[in-house]
């Protein structure tokens, strides 16, 4: 288990990380979410070991790892990382990076040629490279020299590995590839995973837990699920997906009346003090229900109308507010023009009707 409490890390007058407390189970993927800048490169950074913290403590399997008077190296740290940029040497074959770590790694050091070259041929076939094991860098294609790279971090079965934002470089299609590529091989060894990223499409579809971060600070934790269905600052429910923040105000604690349509009430479907505060009704574009324009409904009028395969993106005009609306190709279709009522699948049973229905 690693533990990370009350972590500061400071560049001089700059504070890029500050009070991060966070615990990582043996096993889990922790994906580490958020904008650029927002200080998640740097937290990969202390937890690699590669400089000591300004104050707080990380702890791994109950050894004290770094403070701000203490650090244990990478190389002493059994971890293993994937950079963004493959770090492929170009003098070495697919099959020399990955007996690399089983020569020189203090953990995963492997002294018979026998036992590293059956590991060698068992990260090969894991990666899908075995065919490839005698070509360099220079001859592979990028998803390739992904797959070499990633090869070379788990050979020495690492109890940490580390990826830094592994398939930015990449182009869609082999990004959802090797989605899956990480997520079997994850599944294959046990490894804890600490997954850096700024793609909350990776986050969602990959991750047992989610850590939202934003300015230096943890802003959320939670499964892709709760992180999604239940933001807890607005940050998260804008970031993580888009939503739509409707404007209004809180009557007590569980009834909300949107601006402008003070006939129209909605229910309290689990949303956050934090945004309450602020009277903000987070909804998402899939949660709204299209329908023909009704007395003592919120309304709006269609700005635009894209067909996206299975689903039909509308931006709708209601007062001083555009809001997305993403609703199923099977419901009524309305064009650029037309005024709509608006109403919020607030049910349970609404959602998986909705749900089944794309």
């Amino acid at each position: 288990m690693i533990s990370i409490d009350g972590l500061k890390k400071n560049y001089g007058n700059f504070t890029a990380l500050d009070n991060i407390n966070l615990e990582l189970l043996n096993g889990e993927f922790i994906a580490i979410l958020g904008p650029s800048g927002c200080g998640k490169t740097t937290l990969l950074r202390l937890l690699a070991g590669f400089m000591k913290p300004t104050e707080g403590t990380i702890t791994i399997d109950n050894e004290l790892a770094a403070s701000s008077n203490k650090l244990v190296p990478p190389e002493k740290r059994n971890i293993s990382m994937v950079f963004q940029s493959f770090a492929l040497w170009p003098h070495m074959t697919v099959e020399e990076h990955i007996r690399f770590p089983l020569k020189h790694h203090r953990f995963g050091k492997t002294k018979g040629k026998e036992e590293q070259a059956i590991k060698v041929v068992e990260a090969l076939e894991m990666v899908g490279l075995s065919h490839l094991k005698d070509r360099y860098p220079a001859e592979l294609s990028g998803g390739q020299k992904q797959r070499v790279a990633l090869a070379r971090a788990i050979v020495s079965k690492p109890s940490l590995l580390l990826m830094d934002e592994p398939l930015s470089a990449l182009d869609a299609e082999l990004r959802m590839e090797m989605r899956r590529e990480i997520g079997t091989i994850h599944r294959k060894l046990g490894t804890t995973i600490i997954y850096v990223t700024h793609d909350q499409g990776e986050a969602l579809a990959m991750a047992d837990r989610i850590v939202v971060m934003n300015d230096g600070k943890i802003e959320q934790i939670g499964t892709p699920e709760s992180i999604y269905n239940a933001p807890q600052s607005v940050f998260v429910s804008t970031f993580v997906g888009k939503s739509n923040l409707i404007k209004g105000e809180w009557v007590g604690e569980n009834r909300f009346i949107p601006a402008n349509f003070p006939s129209v009430s909605w229910q309290d479907i689990g949303i956050s003090k934090e945004i309450k505060a602020q009277n903000l009704y987070p909804v998402r574009p899939e949660q709204w229900k299209l329908g023909e324009a009704e007395q003592n409904q919120m309304t709006g009028i269609v700005q635009f109308a894209q067909f996206q395969g299975n689903e039909i993106h509308y931006s709708i005009q209601s007062g001083e507010e555009t809001i997305n609306v993403y609703a199923s190709v099977f419901e009524k279709r309305f064009l650029p023009g037309d005024t709509v009522s608006l109403k919020i699948y607030t049910g349970v049973e609404e959602r998986v009707l909705l749900a089944s229905s794309r």
